[in-house]
């Protein structure tokens, strides 16, 4: 298989251990993560070749950060140098009723500066069969933006297969550009979407329900919207608590529409990165599955990210198909 394209911010999470709130402790622990970053990193875990393309800091947290994305064998030689910090996001996880809480550090990070002058995006491509985006990217910076815009264009060209999770956040819009021209710019060059019917609502600006019916129709306009997405794959988490979640999908492939069964996760130890899960999940399983398979590898997916804590899925694929094949219990391998 060819090389998956990833390009997004490193981030460094801060947060004080187990479920306490900053002001109960004075001992914390860090990650690393991101959004696209934690994709590629769970692709790679499942075996695939990965590139991440982003910018991080010049000093020894940058160093770190690199040499942590390449212990689980990607490639790095597209990240670029900044004098400026890496993001930082800082959380407090939640329990039962309470929920978790975010704070970001990110408006002046190394990567907010990356501008297409700093990605040789021909040399980045030069192996890549597919890339992966999503709405946090753009929402970041013009640089930011600019820059994912060519990298796609020029996937495009090379006739690589683009899957998008144009994930809107509104608090991350503030450098002028119209978040929902941004992204349905973007979706011009993407052929697989990863959301459901709020991110279709944002895009297009219609107003459709939360059922199978309406999910269909939605999928239908958005692909006489955007007639390069051929598939459109949508995760549904049903929240009773903070720790006990549902995850189910659906999908609409133009032809066929199919859900899976949800997958009970009773005690959540850490959620952080669990839509990335699911996007790994999917992207892998669509180079080696049919549509369903796919989408049921990447719910599974999803569900064990539950039970890591840190931003990443460090499942393997033999650990995912033993969720499909019914081992839920948790049960003592020998």
């Amino acid at each position: 298989m060819g090389q998956i394209i990833t390009f997004g911010e490193v981030l460094m999470r801060i947060s004080p251990r187990g479920h306490k709130k900053f002001i109960q402790s004075n001992i914390v622990e860090f990650y690393f993560g991101g959004t696209e970053l934690n994709v590629g990193i769970s692709i790679s875990n499942f075996g695939g070749d990965v590139k991440h393309i982003s910018a991080v800091s010049e000093d020894f947290i940058g160093e770190t950060a690199i040499a942590y994305i390449r212990q689980f064998g990607m490639d790095t030689s597209s990240i670029v140098l900044s004098k400026r910090p890496l993001g930082v996001y800082f959380l407090e996880v939640g329990a039962v009723i309470r929920p978790s809480l975010i704070s970001y550090n990110r408006s002046h990070s190394a990567f907010s500066e990356i501008g297409p002058e700093k990605v040789n995006w021909e040399k980045a491509l030069k192996k890549g069969e597919w890339m992966h985006w999503t709405g946090i990217t753009p929402a970041l910076s013009q640089g930011a933006f600019d820059t994912l815009k060519e990298g796609l264009k020029l996937a495009r060209e090379k006739g690589m297969a683009v899957s998008a999770d144009p994930t809107y956040r509104s608090d991350l819009w503030k450098y002028g550009q119209n978040p929902k021209e941004a992204l349905s710019e973007l979706l011009n060059y993407s052929t697989i979407f990863i959301g459901g019917v709020n991110e279709i609502n944002e895009v297009l600006g219609t107003e459709f329900g939360y059922g199978n019916d309406d999910f269909i129709e939605a999928s239908k306009q958005l692909m006489e919207a955007f007639p390069t997405i051929e598939k459109v794959f949508d995760k549904i988490r049903t929240s009773l608590n903070s720790s006990w979640h549902k995850i189910r999908a659906r999908m609409w492939n133009g032809v066929d529409f199919r859900e899976t069964e949800d997958l009970d996760i009773t005690h959540i130890v850490d959620r952080i990165g669990t839509g990335d899960a699911f996007a790994a999940g999917l992207i892998y399983g669509l180079q080696h599955f049919d549509d369903y398979k796919a989408m049921e590898f990447a719910s599974a997916a999803c569900a064990l990210k539950h039970t890591y804590e840190g931003d990443v899925n460090l499942a393997t694929v033999k650990e995912v198909n033993s969720i499909l094949d019914g081992n839920i219990t948790g049960r003592l391998v020998r």
